[in-house]
């Protein structure tokens, strides 16, 4: 029986609800249009060792991390903003759509932003992975590009704007003006690193092992300003040489003195992009500022260091966690008027 066009329209609603994806390398942010960000839980899926069934994505997975038996693991699928796994980023995104209770017979068009340091063939990887997960039509959108439509900034004008924007395994730093990138830097150092290198630290300084959520809580409560902080913090973990759990007590400068090297490579990646900046755009930078985004940009302490580095003005963005994922959604709500920015 044919259907009319309010139907028709209707029914094209129910099965086909656009989204846009922010598939990053700690948290994968989901916005679907006319609804907002529906998904915002962590890139990691837990699966069986022997079938590589997917047994939970998201929050579910992340509970299992560092306790699972011989037949379990968990692993995370992006590695550096792009896919390292491709069967289990599949699974994933997969796990994420059930979760929003969309229709198995949905054919959304997606749109997914990328870092912009991706290889042609790493964004080839993203498209199909989207084609799999049932996308009709796929739109890529480089990071730092959503990060400043997210943030406010009306990037068609000519002003440049540099955006550093501070994720789990990459940072990206781009100049934007007249709608696209004039000079960008992308280092696959970021929050990830950030953990490794806590975790390194106290096992050559300390003899003590700990995790990667242990490393991530410390970055957190710790960050890597100065300060006048005296309290010490208590780390729990297993001792190298005895094997058995131990408790010590170090001052926050350790904390610091373990991501020194880390903030060096970004703070140099960052210069490094100013050094290529044309002048007329390196005026405008001079009077608005860097501007920072990404669960990266919370890290205590970091825009006080990039402002001694730089002697720049530095700004965090109101929402840096969500700040991509806005700017992906906003791409896709006014797909036509943001078409010079698509890939």
């Amino acid at each position: 029986m044919a259907r009319n066009a309010k139907t028709e329209k209707s029914y094209s609603s129910f099965f086909s609800k656009d989204i846009a994806i922010d598939l990053g390398t700690a948290n994968t942010l989901i916005w679907v249009k006319g609804q907002g960000i529906m998904i915002n839980e962590p890139s990691i899926v837990a699966k069986t060792v022997n079938s590589d069934k997917v047994v939970a994505v998201g929050n579910e997975a992340k509970e299992m991390l560092g306790k699972t038996h011989h037949n379990l693991m968990t692993i995370r699928p992006l590695k550096d903003g792009v896919i390292a796994d491709f069967q289990m980023a599949d699974g994933m995104i997969q796990g994420f759509i059930r979760k929003m209770h969309l229709s198995r017979i949905a054919r959304p068009r997606m749109v997914i932003c990328i870092p912009s340091g991706v290889t042609p063939v790493e964004q080839r990887a993203v498209r199909e992975s989207a084609e799999r997960a049932n996308a009709r039509e796929v739109h890529l959108i480089e990071e730092p590009v959503a990060a400043a439509i997210g943030i406010g900034l009306d990037i068609a004008k000519p002003v440049g704007s540099m955006i550093v924007d501070v994720g789990g395994g990459t940072t990206e730093i781009a100049v934007i003006a007249l709608n696209g990138i004039v000079t960008k830097e992308a280092i696959r150092v970021a929050g990830d690193e950030m953990d490794d290198a806590i975790i390194d630290w106290f096992h050559n300084e300390h003899k003590l092992e700990i995790g990667h959520r242990t490393a991530e809580s410390i970055k957190c409560s710790v960050g890597a300003g100065t300060s006048n902080e005296k309290t010490k913090v208590v780390i729990k973990g297993r001792d190298l040489v005895t094997g058995i759990p131990k408790t010590i007590s170090v001052p926050p400068d350790e904390i610091r003195k373990a991501l020194s090297d880390t903030l060096f490579l970004i703070i140099s990646a960052i210069k490094r992009a100013l050094e290529r900046t044309p002048p007329e755009l390196s005026s405008d930078i001079l009077d608005r500022g860097i501007i920072l985004t990404g669960g990266g940009s919370l890290l205590k302490g970091l825009d006080d260091i990039l402002r001694e580095e730089t002697n720049l003005p530095v700004h965090v963005a109101e929402e840096p966690l969500t700040s991509v994922v806005f700017g992906t959604g906003m791409v896709l709500e006014h797909i036509k008027e943001y078409a010079a920015v698509l890939l």
